[in-house]
């Protein structure tokens, strides 16, 4: 039998990018043009970008700064703590001058006491970790995105405040940045051996390995643009990401949750510190909770709240949020901090006192709801997403609120994400409901102007005058129109850069800066790597990864094809059937059918391996733990049906 090679189009999670480039990926980027200096300092002059207030909290209860680098088993580096050391300086002239505060407030790293027994590492990942003092060890709140970010965290900690065991896990909610270095705080074992509790929202384990493993290629491909990771750390590059400084993109794992937030309000005491957990579902995560610890009159908000407005639809994609479920939630939470007198978050820096929370929770409870609000009355109004877009601004009292503006999130974005939330992504025009495919509409368009030359110096004018928006859409259709036009894509490279310069949400600095570095240099020459999730996807439920395999079924090949095959997983006693019918694969749990073409025995852990595709001739053909009754050649028929994507799939060329 030949080895079956079965990886598929699981590539983890959206927010781990395991794509890498081969050679040097700097760009040759370009100075701030005369309209680009012009907007940059009108933004200094609107907004009080000079006040204190963020930078006395951010520095607030510092402890120590860790120095030196992150580094992964193979000794690469995963993070670099003197990278964004540029940022001790004036604000450069390509970049936005209020992004730029922000991006040195995030670059308050370190250890941080916050109030009495409770500590933040932040600036190891893009998240913090949080550390509560408990009776016998430290109660972990959210665990950063690697194992080896976590556990330089950990440590050093430790260092600072003594050798104590990890005796609670808290995971705020189901994203990566918040669970994927669980095992570099605690081990599965010790958690068991222990009885360690891991507190978790409900849906958790769901939320955590559905839609990244579904769509995981393209969420993983596109946030690439959101992180800005290959971009250098520079004042020409990335500054930022407004949720933190960077992604450490090391091994990812998760702990299985032994406690489920479920009720709205639920208390819990955890090694003698009392809990009032509330769980706040379908906002910033399917799955989300946020806790006070009234003993020490402390609220932390999780992700529901961060000193930026956040998205309702990531630029990387996933599941729309409900802006309006968002800020009731923020109406509660005034209610649950009545007594706080220190508010911390999943990101970002705290904030002190009473009077300076409540004007905190009330602005971004108004931001949320004034977007969710002016977005339906100009829908009912006959306006187009992009109108919209171009229509809703904040009123001056939450416009001039640093802490709300959009650093990760960003209003004309948001806007959309409400319109789709109601109205779904078809503006209503019938010449949207079956447009042309972007090559072949930018061929005709191109054929209509007289060639992509006339296109460039049509765009050349625009960019000239500071028109960056025409310019990009004429040239977006000559990039397209005409894939062999170097002056298309340089002077599209060239705009996106001005267009990065002036942009406040870091999330669209990177993606303009990430595309001119694409039309300079290309996409990635790699897709994801697998081996990085490993440990989470040990812990993923089986119909994961079979729905991936149904929604990678190439549906033209698997046309006339009526395969049936039988998995078996001896570890976990679970079977299934798999079966393709109509072009479509389909699934159920059950006995192993008695007409499948085959039966494929094997344990769980080789099949995840065969899914993440890094299974070896050992794991297969070599292991006792794999077997293959009925006809061998229909397994690998059955298999060769399921794309293979790369994930690195080009996105501003074709």
């Amino acid at each position: 039998m030949k080895k079956i090679t079965f990886s598929l189009l699981v590539s983890g999670l959206a927010l781990l990018v395991g794509c890498t480039r081969s050679g040097d990926t700097s760009t040759a980027a370009g100075d701030a043009t005369p309209t680009t200096l012009k907007a940059n300092a009108l933004f200094a002059q609107e907004l009080k970008l000079d006040d204190q207030q963020d930078f006395e909290d951010a520095k607030r209860g510092f402890i120590a700064k860790p120095t030196g680098k992150i580094v992964a088993a193979d000794g690469s580096v995963l993070k670099d703590f003197d990278a964004y050391g540029f940022l001790d300086a004036k604000a450069a002239d390509t970049v936005n001058p209020s992004l730029w505060r922000h991006a040195q407030l995030n670059a308050n790293v370190g250890l941080f006491k916050v109030a009495e027994g409770v500590y933040q590492l932040r600036g190891f990942d893009i998240a913090n970790l949080t550390l509560i003092e408990g009776k016998t060890g430290w109660i972990v709140a959210d665990t950063l995105t690697s194992r080896e970010s976590a556990a330089a965290a950990m440590a050093f900690a430790r260092q600072h405040l003594g050798d104590k065991p990890v005796s609670a896990v808290i995971f705020t909610h189901a994203h990566a940045d918040h669970f994927g270095g669980a095992l570099g705080v605690i081990s599965a074992k010790e958690v068991t051996e222990r009885k360690v509790p891991v507190v978790a929202p409900a849906g958790f384990l769901e939320e955590a390995t559905s839609e990244n493993v579904l769509v995981g290629t393209g969420m993983v491909r596109r946030s690439i643009y959101q992180f800005g990771r290959d971009l250098p750390r520079s004042a020409k590059g990335n500054v930022d990401t407004g949720l933190g400084k960077d992604v450490v993109y090391g091994a990812v794992g998760i702990l299985q949750p032994n406690w489920l937030i479920f009720r709205p309000t639920q208390e819990m005491d955890l090694d003698g510190v009392h809990f009032v957990f509330h769980n706040v579902p379908n906002a910033e995560c399917p799955a989300e909770l946020t806790f006070s610890i009234p003993d020490k009159k402390l609220y932390d908000g999780a992700e529901n709240l961060s000193q930026t407005m956040h998205n309702l639809l990531p630029v990387r994609g996933a599941k729309v949020r409900d802006s309006l479920r968002w800020s009731n939630y923020m109406e509660q939470a005034l209610e649950q901090t009545a007594d706080a007198e220190v508010y911390i978050g999943s990101h970002n820096w705290p904030v002190w006192g009473q009077a300076h929370i409540k004007e905190f929770i009330t602005k971004h409870r108004d931001v949320y709801k004034y977007t969710h609000d002016q977005t339906v009355r100009l829908i009912n109004a006959g306006l187009t997403p992009r109108e919209i877009a171009d229509t809703v601004k904040l009123p001056k009292s939450l416009a001039d609120y640093l802490s709300t503006r959009g650093y990760y999130g960003d209003l004309r974005h948001n806007v959309k994400a409400v319109y789709q939330f109601y109205m779904g992504a078809y503006d209503g025009n019938p010449a949207n409901l079956n447009p042309l495919p972007p090559q072949e509409s930018a061929k005709k368009y191109l054929e209509l102007i007289g060639g992509a030359d006339k296109a460039v110096a049509a765009a050349q004018t625009a960019y000239d005058r500071g028109e960056y928006r025409w310019a990009a859409e004429l040239l977006n259709q000559a990039v397209f129109g005409d894939p062999s036009s170097k002056a298309a894509k340089e002077l599209l490279a060239k705009t996106y850069e001005q267009m990065g310069y002036v942009s406040e949400a870091a999330t669209w600095r990177n993606s303009y800066l990430t595309a001119a570095q694409e039309l300079r240099s290309g996409p990635p020459t790699k897709g994801a790597s697998k081996a990085m999730v490993l440990d989470m996807l040990q812990q993923t439920p089986i119909e994961r990864f079979l729905e991936a395999m149904a929604a990678g079924l190439d549906g033209p090949a698997a046309e006339g094809k009526n395969l049936k095959v039988n998995l078996v997983l001896t570890d976990t006693k679970e079977s299934y059937v798999l079966w393709i019918d109509n072009a479509v694969l389909h699934f159920k749990s059950g006995a192993p059918a008695a007409d499948a073409n085959a039966t494929l025995t094997l344990t769980k852990d080789i099949f995840v391996k065969m899914m993440a595709g890094t299974a070896g001739v050992k794991d297969t053909l070599l292991s006792d733990d794999l077997k293959v009754g009925g006809s061998k050649i229909d397994l690998v028929r059955f298999f060769t049906l399921i794309d293979k994507a790369a994930g690195t799939f080009a996105i501003v060329t074709k």
